[in-house]
């Protein structure tokens, strides 16, 4: 009988042809398909590009995706702008500095619309000093200072009650150099026009001349129109107080003046951050990402040591989630203070400490429960882990000692601690040479992985695996030889497939001629470039953001659909 069939057949392409028009050859030489502007964006503003990828240098890579979002804006910059502030809004990132690079790329844009929308947003997406700080000093290489910029500054600053203010110059007194004294200072004339209280004139008065200011007057360089005015020292609020009193205080006063008045560790002198006390009075009332950053340092001190009540109040603090949610605490930036604090020294300099261990369980905890959840979906998942040799270089989002197969690592814990049927397993070509294996078996490696491990552990396991070359198509063959059923295959990787003699796309469509299922491909990218093994055209394969705090949610939804 004539095999009519076989003309239907998905035919193989090696990774190293283009098997489809729309292919392009990614960084390492294979042709992947490449992803929209829009989902270019998403990646970048949660990746972003700090210390750039394998092949692709954070020169290159920033500079690749500054296109991008330049393609965004002349498209339709207002969705542009509202795509930055949703995103940092809802602390999806682990950093904001990406959105605040684009923002001010926005601010900076040919059409009033765009630079409108981008300098409305500024106040939203920049919500501390040191986000103005980096905005002021982004935004003035896309643009020069108008009106409007000079406007939206005044906003930042005239918006906050004066206890708040206060507050925002006291702790993010200075980022890359630029101060508020320099911010101000560029703002000139536009705050001189605006109604200010005692407090707020107080404030900015003190962050131009200082403490020692008496009953002075500050000028404008340009005419000697008086600024701010005279201001009696008297209307300074507390935190600024405060800070001049610490400045001046001893040693054994500076624990009571911390504890009176709810100071941050950058409110106090470097030479007196070598003390216990200072950090045992510091620890109640610090905000939480600082806490997360300064864990070993605390530890080093002995303020933190096993069953003493200053480990009891970091674990309960981690352990709530509500609050880690209100703090926009990123499941990240809880991923970098559990990898180093349990290593118990840092990654630079000397320190060294002996971890706690419910520090540690709670820093596990509050990983899983700082992601945007959804219920089970109940279906059979695949989850594949590239841990190819480029996966193994660079951060994420530029956090220290995070490579994406690290990462790769904690996000499949995700979908381990919420579902009931799962494989894992990790993946990389059997050569380092572009030939592939004949037998996917030979580039599979099982990983003998428990949803109830630690996610230490997990990461310890996936880090001492073989590298090898990228072939994404892996996971497909290998559910195809042994006749797997699948919903759906989740394959953590940066794209930048090379090594195999069929295309990831086609070694899935045949998994679903070979099994007769219309299992779906969810591709987790987990740096900032455009190449993805998803083809656009097929609605059941999709791109997700690779530490996007929605991610679980989103590929739930994904897999739950019905084609």
């Amino acid at each position: 009988m004539v095999r009519y069939v076989r003309h239907l057949e998905q035919p193989s392409t090696p990774q190293s042809q283009r098997a489809k028009p729309g292919q392009h050859k990614n960084a390492a030489g294979g042709y992947t398909f490449i992803i929209d502007d829009w989902a270019a964006l998403d990646r970048w503003l949660v990746l972003g590009a700090e210390g750039g990828t394998y092949y692709a240098t954070e020169r290159k890579l920033t500079r690749d995706n500054a296109q991008t979002i330049a393609r965004c804006l002349d498209r339709d910059g207002p969705r542009t702008v509202a795509r930055i502030a949703e995103i940092s809004a809802a602390g999806r990132a682990p950093k904001n500095d990406p959105a605040i690079f684009a923002l001010a790329m926005a601010a900076g844009h040919d059409d009033p619309s765009t630079r409108g929308a981008a300098l409305q947003a500024m106040v939203q997406i920049c919500r501390t000093g040191t986000h103005l700080l980096s905005f002021v000093d982004a935004v003035r290489k896309f643009r020069g200072w108008g009106r409007g910029l000079r406007s939206a500054i005044c906003r930042w600053y005239l918006q906050r009650d004066a206890r708040d203010l206060a507050y925002q110059v006291v702790k993010y007194q200075q980022r890359g150099g630029l101060s508020h004294r320099d911010v101000l200072r560029l703002a000139g004339g536009a705050l001189a026009k605006q109604s200010l209280s005692e407090a707020q004139r107080a404030i900015l008065r003190w962050v131009v001349a200082g403490a020692d200011y008496g009953p002075r007057t500050v000028h404008r360089r340009e005419g000697g129109k008086a600024l701010y005015g005279a201001v009696d020292p008297s209307a300074l609020p507390e935190p600024i107080v405060a800070y001049e009193a610490v400045k001046a205080a001893s040693p054994v006063e500076i624990p009571k003046l911390i504890t009176d008045h709810r100071l941050t560790h950058e409110m106090v002198p470097a030479e007196h951050k070598g003390h216990a006390e200072v950090w045992a009075a510091l620890l109640p009332h610090m905000p939480l990402t600082a806490m997360l950053r300064n864990l070993g340092r605390l530890s080093s001190l002995g303020v933190l040591t096993p069953m003493s009540d200053a480990a009891r109040l970091v674990a309960e603090r981690l352990g709530d989630h509500e609050r880690l949610r209100r703090a926009r605490v990123h499941p990240l930036s809880l991923l970098v203070a559990l990898e180093t604090y349990r290593r118990g020294c840092g990654v630079r300099g000397s320190l060294t400490w002996a971890p706690v261990g419910t520090i540690a369980d709670a820093l596990d905890e509050a990983f899983y429960a700082a992601f945007d959840w959804t219920p089970p979906t109940g279906r059979k998942r695949l989850i594949a882990l590239d841990v190819s040799g480029s996966m193994g270089w660079g951060s994420i989002a530029g956090m220290p000692g995070i490579t994406p197969r690290v990462g790769s690592a904690a996000m499949a814990m995700t979908t381990m601690r919420s579902e009931s049927q799962w494989h894992v397993l990790a993946f990389a070509s059997a050569t380092r040479h572009g030939w592939h294996a004949p037998d996917p078996d030979d580039g599979l490696m099982q990983l003998d992985l428990s949803a109830s491990m630690r996610l230490d552990e997990v990461v310890d396991r996936l880090s001492q695996l073989p590298f090898g070359g990228t072939d994404c198509a892996l996971p497909m063959r290998w559910a195809t030889k042994h006749r797997v059923e699948l919903d759906a295959i989740e394959i953590y990787t940066d794209n930048e497939t090379w090594a195999g003699d069929i295309h990831p796309h086609q070694a899935l469509e045949q998994y679903r001629q070979t099994l007769g299922r219309p299992c779906k491909l969810a591709v987790v990218g987990m740096t900032a470039t455009r190449f993805s093994i998803a083809a656009p055209q097929d609605p059941d394969m999709m791109d997700v953001v690779g530490f996007d705090s929605t991610a679980p949610k989103v590929l739930a939804d994904f897999i739950r659909q019905d084609g």
